[in-house]
């Protein structure tokens, strides 16, 4: 073996050695303190980046989750105020039963009206419930409603009488949807009222009237030509292209009944809530005054198909639950004010719909049923977009964790393995630090060489 001076090639193995080692000891000390096995992009490059873009992903659901808890806590505060409004319409309802209910004086049905003033007006409470400043229920979040046409104009549909309708045809010659005769007699009493523009319509006409041809039983045409009804509303009969067609909602769509159902529409003259038609009463009396039930149930069968909405833009509010653009749930309340429910009318002033009178608070319970039934289907549309949200965070949540899983995968430490690591690189260490020490004493061994000459 060679003995050399100007160049110790032991050493500096030795030495390049020991620096691997140390370098290997310090990146187990790295990862062994932040528990993760990439702690920079020279660490592993693309481990780094797809890592971090998965980091990017977790912090974004998580907001996603945040989010849609959010929009559950705006739907639970809505659903508790519409909740408190369908209380107050029960209520309501009770009150116009009683006060149609003639054991009770006009004095009893005074006080009853002053119950319900305040409970009407608690109901324009319960529309002004706010989130974070934002009013849900006064229509401000509601949905497009496309300006003019028949779109936000009250619409009800009957779908148990006239298959034969026409408004010239006498009463006693139309049929219901089975093809019976209604059987309206000529002594008969027709009795017609609805709440509109502040007032209390009530219209009462016989059955029978006298022309030059003779006794003839009247037609719808005879009773609804009169004012004001004639400028109140319409009444469309089915079109045979389109027999199941109603007409065209909120968004300018067009709507259609079941198919092969042909229905009767009426339709208030007027668009947006302050004008819409409410409690809609249709009553058939006999000679002796007593109520045709069989009748009665037939002519009031009207539901409330397409709401009166006063034109508004999409004011609605968006839940954003992706980590994309575009990737939300749209939330919209419509307009529960005791206005748009139909419980009080005009514009300048505005009038409870009353039950101060018999024949009032047989309207009165149209009203409450039809305004009873908005605040349900808006309490229904509630929570299913909540039902939509629950599982919306629920697939999130699950989302989060295996995306955290991936990224751990690639990122986290086995700290067994590390800790293992870090015994063997130093023990290495140490063991170059004496190789070292042992190679700079071989090259001093040249000395004791030198000095025996």
């Amino acid at each position: 073996m060679a003995l050399m001076v100007k160049h110790n090639l032991a050493a500096i193995n030795t030495l390049n050695q020991l620096n691997k080692n140390d370098s290997a000891l310090q990146k187990d000390v790295q990862r062994l303190s932040s528990g993760m096995k990439i702690n920079g992009a020279a660490d592993d490059a693309s481990g780094y980046a797809i890592a971090d873009k998965m980091d990017v992903q977790t912090r974004s659901l998580k907001q996603d989750s945040d989010n849609t808890q959010n929009g559950q806590s705006v739907l639970k505060t809505a659903s508790g105020a519409l909740s408190s409004t369908v209380d107050i319409l029960r209520t309501l309802k009770e009150k116009a039963i009683n006060a149609a209910n003639d054991t009770n004086t006009d004095s009893d049905r005074e006080t009853m009206q002053k119950e319900f003033d305040q409970a009407i007006d608690q109901i324009d409470e319960n529309a002004q419930t706010s989130f974070n400043g934002m009013t849900m229920l006064d229509g401000s979040k509601n949905h497009y409603v496309v300006p003019g046409g028949t779109a936000n104009v009250l619409t009800n549909k009957n779908f148990s009488i006239f298959q034969n309708f026409d408004m010239l045809v006498p009463l006693n010659q139309l049929m219901d949807k089975s093809g019976k005769v209604l059987a309206i007699q000529p002594g008969d009493q027709i009795e017609v009222s609805y709440f509109k523009n502040g007032r209390f319509v009530d219209e009462s006409v016989d059955a029978k009237i006298d022309t030059w041809q003779g006794p003839q039983i009247v037609s719808l045409a005879d009773i609804f030509d009169n004012e004001p009804m004639k400028h109140d509303m319409s009444f469309e009969h089915f079109d045979p292209l389109k027999p199941n067609y109603i007409g065209r909602d909120h968004a300018g769509d067009d709507v259609y009944g079941n198919p092969g159902d042909m229905a009767i529409n009426l339709i208030s003259s007027s668009t947006g809530v302050d004008n819409q038609i409410s409690g809609f009463n249709f009553c058939i009396k006999d000679s002796k005054g007593n109520p045709r039930t069989d009748l009665n149930k037939i002519f009031n069968d009207f539901q409330e198909t397409i709401p009166a909405e006063n034109q508004s833009p999409d004011n609605a509010f968006w839940v954003h639950t992706g980590t994309r653009s575009n990737q939300s749930v749209k939330i919209d309340f419509v307009d529960m004010r005791a206005k748009a429910l139909g419980l009080r009318t005009g514009t300048d002033p505005e009038v409870n719909i009353s039950v101060k009178t018999q024949a009032q608070a047989n309207s009165a319970i149209q009203a409450i049923d039809t305004a009873l039934q908005k605040a349900l289907d808006q309490q229904t549309n509630i929570g299913a977009v909540s039902s939509k949200l629950e599982f919306t965070d629920a697939n999130l949540v699950t989302a989060n964790e295996n995306t955290q899983a991936s990224m751990s995968t690639i990122r986290d430490a086995d700290m067994a393995h590390e800790a293992t690591e870090h015994a063997k690189h130093s023990i290495l260490v140490q063991t170059a630090q004496a190789m070292l020490a042992q190679a700079n004493q071989n090259s001093s061994s040249v000395l004791s060489l030198l000095q025996g000459q």
